[in-house]
């Protein structure tokens, strides 16, 4: 909590009356959750990469509703949205049980020390989302692990530019963008996954996002690859050619979408606006780059 919240009796969270109890250490904490109206939310803009902003409370400073999304033990770091806290096999629970340490000595040499029996802030925010990826690491496909790393991913860069805009001197930002190229492959990943039915994405769908605004589902994983991998075409392809067929995928994937907002007056304008917009750049640097063959 914000000192000026705190000056001023304002409280954005609030600790569960229920019990929480962790299933890799059996830890028993109560999980923080935020309130809701007040005035504490003060929507801004929307980004190209379907964030949405909040400006800064006069009476309750940094507000982000996704600091609460996950759920994060504070002894073991074992982290998980909530609809997967206790859906441990023995093999995901051992795992996750022999890596406790590794978990706490990657985030503090990351963010330094952290306490989550204290209120989220900027910081825990972050480290939520990195213990996120690494604990889907070892979850099986029946979870649907890639979407929501796909999702931890790019949320976890939001929270590395802000960490960078703070801090500047730190290098977060080379944090921020190794969390956007992992959100690309994710982002690809997830459309293969959503072809050939290897996993349950469906299951993932009320949390695709990206943002926790407005869930844009399967037209967001749609153009999040294909923005993602614009943006960082250099660092997924080392050579043209393999630059070109990259951006040639991509663009037809994003025909989908296009195609279907042109066809459907269903479809978000915003979405659709953006992915023109995107459209475009591809068709001209393709043209630049040769065509496609």
């Amino acid at each position: 909590m914000t000192a000026t919240a705190l000056a001023q009796g304002k409280k954005i969270s609030f600790r569960n009356k229920e019990d929480t109890v962790c299933p890799v250490c059996s830890e028993v904490h109560q999980r923080e959750s935020m309130f809701q109206g007040g005035g504490r939310l003060i929507a801004g803009r929307l980004t190209q990469e379907l964030r949405r902003l909040y400006e800064k409370n006069k009476k309750f400073g940094r507000v982000n509703p996704n600091d609460y999304i996950l759920s994060v033990c504070p002894r073991c770091l074992y982290t998980a949205f909530p609809k997967d806290w206790s859906i441990l096999d023995a093999e995901e629970n051992g795992k996750l049980r022999e890596s406790v340490d590794n978990r706490r000595k990657n985030m503090e040499l990351i963010l330094g020390p952290l306490d989550f029996y204290q209120d989220r802030n900027l910081v825990l925010g972050s480290a939520s989302y990195l213990l996120a990826i690494e604990c889907y690491q070892v979850r099986k496909g029946t979870v649907a692990p890639t979407p929501k790393k796909a999702v931890c991913a790019i949320r976890g860069a939001w929270y590395f530019d802000d960490l960078h805009t703070e801090f500047p001197e730190i290098g977060f930002d080379k944090i921020r963008d190794l969390l956007y190229q992992k959100s690309a492959g994710w982002y690809t990943d997830t459309m293969e996954i959503m072809q050939s039915g290897s996993e349950p994405v469906d299951a993932a769908s009320y949390l695709l996002g990206p943002d926790t605004d407005k869930n844009w589902g399967f037209d967001g994983v749609i153009y999040l690859s294909a923005y993602l991998t614009m943006k960082f075409k250099d660092e997924l392809a080392s050579d043209p050619q393999s630059k070109l067929n990259l951006l040639v995928r991509a663009k037809r994937t994003l025909s989908r979408l296009y195609g279907s907002g042109k066809a459907s007056k269903s479809k978000p304008s915003v979405i659709i606006d953006m992915a023109k917009e995107l459209y475009d750049s591809y068709n001209k640097i393709i043209d630049e780059m040769g065509g496609e063959k």
